[in-house]
């Protein structure tokens, strides 16, 4: 075991958070994905007790896509590529969902927890490896209309979008990751130019993140497993050298994208995420 807070653990955390930046930058993809199964081998490693250790890395996790989200939305909005009608439409039911996530995973066991995420991993790396796309409806409207026009008539009813955000973020909060794997095939279903489409999830990644963090903190703030430095399930170290290390590099990532074989590293990456997922399923 390692001990609590080595300099070869801060490396780890900061090395994780360089890899999540770059990647997210590269490829358009949340931090989630990439920090629960580090988290969940390093807390493991550390000697965090087994039966929530996987609760505090989805937790831990969420906490670093508060702050990574809004960085990412602001800059969306200073291009002008958030749909705001549409991030109100969905957030209602992301509250829901996040929240009640929340519970789900609070009550069953860390074990169940990775298993979730393992399968959910596979999953995505089939999906990148086969650039696999919801085929887009509602083409109609969505051609023609501008950012201000989006509204009304033939958008789905606001029951959908409820629905549709529960779902999204009932298991975005199980899995700790900021929804946009679910939310960009949602909105490319309706024909929505991926650029916005990634815009909007990241709008839409904050309440998920910031409620759902809360939540299990709240839920878990006298669990006498946790580990030390935690608040709740929250281990706070983690969380902020993580988030500045992935702030920093999120933006060198997006611009190294424009040099390299984006279609190559999407084929690597998914390798990597079948190995990934395959091992949390052990």
């Amino acid at each position: 075991m390692l001990a609590d807070i080595t300099i070869q653990i801060l490396m780890i955390y900061a090395l994780t958070g360089i890899f999540a930046g770059l990647i997210g930058g590269m490829l358009g993809l949340g931090g989630g994905i990439i920090i629960v199964p580090v988290l969940h081998y390093i807390f493991t490693q550390q000697g965090f007790e087994p039966s929530v250790v996987m609760h505090q890395a989805v937790t831990t996790s969420l906490a670093t896509i508060i702050v990574t989200s809004v960085f990412a939305t602001y800059e969306h909005h200073r291009k002008k590529m958030v749909s705001w009608f549409l991030v109100n439409q969905i957030v209602p039911g992301v509250f829901l969902g996040a929240c009640f996530g929340v519970f789900v995973a609070d009550s069953v066991s860390s074990s169940a927890l990775r298993i979730i995420f393992g399968c959910f991993e596979v999953l995505v790396a089939i999906q990148i490896w086969f650039g696999l796309k919801p085929k887009p409806m509602f083409t109609e409207f969505f051609s023609s209309c501008t950012q201000k026009k989006e509204t009304h008539t033939k958008l789905p009813g606001k029951g959908i979008f409820v629905f549709t955000g529960a779902i999204i973020g009932l298991f975005s909060t199980m899995l700790g990751i900021g929804g946009g794997t679910l939310t960009v095939p949602f909105l490319l279903w309706f024909n929505y130019h991926m650029r916005s489409a990634i815009a909007i999830s990241s709008a839409c990644s904050i309440p998920i993140a910031l409620v759902a963090t809360i939540t299990f903190i709240f839920v878990s703030w006298d669990n006498s497993n946790i580990f030390t430095h935690s608040i709740g399930y929250l281990y706070w170290p983690a969380a902020l050298i993580i988030v500045t290390m992935t702030i920093f590099f999120a933006p060198i990532g997006a611009r190294i994208a424009h040099y390299l074989p984006i279609d190559t590293l999407k084929r690597i990456f998914a390798v990597l995420l079948l190995f990934v997922g395959i091992k949390m399923l052990d």
